[in-house]
């Protein structure tokens, strides 16, 4: 997270937070379309290219732009509800792991707080979100079955009860552990780095820092995203049901299915979720102090 000269305000941190998360989502929303379905399995519908650039191109030509934005709606509530919990949540448990004598917060720690503030935002936004517009991907290619992001869920809670919402618990919380645990700790090495070498922290800066960071915790998290979304189809799956068809469907390879595309939407999401969340803090800490 951003360094702040004076603390910030829980509500200054949630609501900044929320509105980064929600810009950031359909400004990248796109690449997350393309990445979801080139993860999906086929079933009965028509057979998906690998090429992500290709899913795009075909969608585009066949069911017009609209249906590229397929689930967004979802997923921008959850990327608000997200990431307004995710500013919070470590803002509040990086206290927890400071160094009690003087308050600095070592890389491990850094990490060790990313990582529990992953778990809480997986619990209480992330996995019944992305269960959604996972689903509403899948059907729209196959059944269509769904009307609507509310239809959907109505349907889901039908057939599979509440805990229909949480297929893929388990994946979406590792991802979401580790991606913020590397998304944070590789962000605050780097300006560390940049500090100890007098480099001025611009808008520039935090951006690039923002794209590095997103290209590691890409790599290092794409296996747990792939069974995710295997895991969150319109027709719902084990975490390990996933893990097995995935193997047994393209090997090992097949975990880091969707990567260009997601590499797509990381690099630019860090610039976009740091940049938009200084502006928005700016604008609140004087209202909310």
């Amino acid at each position: 997270m951003p360094a702040q000269d004076v603390p910030t305000p829980a509500s200054v941190s949630f609501i900044a937070g929320g509105v980064a998360g929600g810009v950031e989502a359909i400004a990248t929303y796109p690449f997350e379309f393309a990445k979801t379905r080139v993860q999906l399995r086929n079933q009965s519908g028509p057979a998906s290219s690998k090429n992500p650039f290709l899913v795009v191109s075909q969608v585009f030509r066949r069911e017009g732009y609209r249906a590229l934005y397929k689930g967004c709606s979802t997923l921008v509530v959850g990327s608000i509800a997200k990431d307004g919990v995710r500013f919070l949540a470590f803002d509040s448990i990086k206290k927890a792991f400071a160094d009690p004598e003087t308050g600095a917060m070592s890389p491990l720690r850094n990490l060790l707080a990313g990582m529990c503030t992953g778990v809480v935002a997986s619990t209480f936004a992330v996995t019944p979100t992305e269960r959604i517009k996972t689903a509403l991907i899948d059907d729209a290619r196959t059944a269509k079955r769904f009307h609507s992001s509310s239809h959907a869920v109505r349907l889901i809670y039908q057939e599979h009860g509440f805990m229909g919402m949480y297929h893929g618990y388990a994946g979406t919380t590792l991802k979401q552990a580790g991606a913020t645990a590397f998304r944070m700790g590789t962000y605050n090495i780097l300006k560390d780095f940049e500090k100890s070498r007098h480099i001025d922290q611009t808008t520039i800066t935090n951006f690039a820092n923002g794209a590095v960071a997103g290209t590691v915790t890409t790599y290092a998290t794409q296996p747990f995203d792939t069974i995710k979304t295997r895991s969150q189809s319109a027709k719902g799956a084990s975490t390990v049901g996933a893990f097995r068809s995935i193997l047994a469907d393209e090997g090992l390879r097949g975990f880091w299915r969707g990567t260009t595309m997601r590499l797509g939407r990381t690099i630019f999401s860090g610039g976009i979720l740091f940049t938009v969340y200084e502006e928005v803090a700016g604008l609140l800490n004087p209202l909310l102090r």
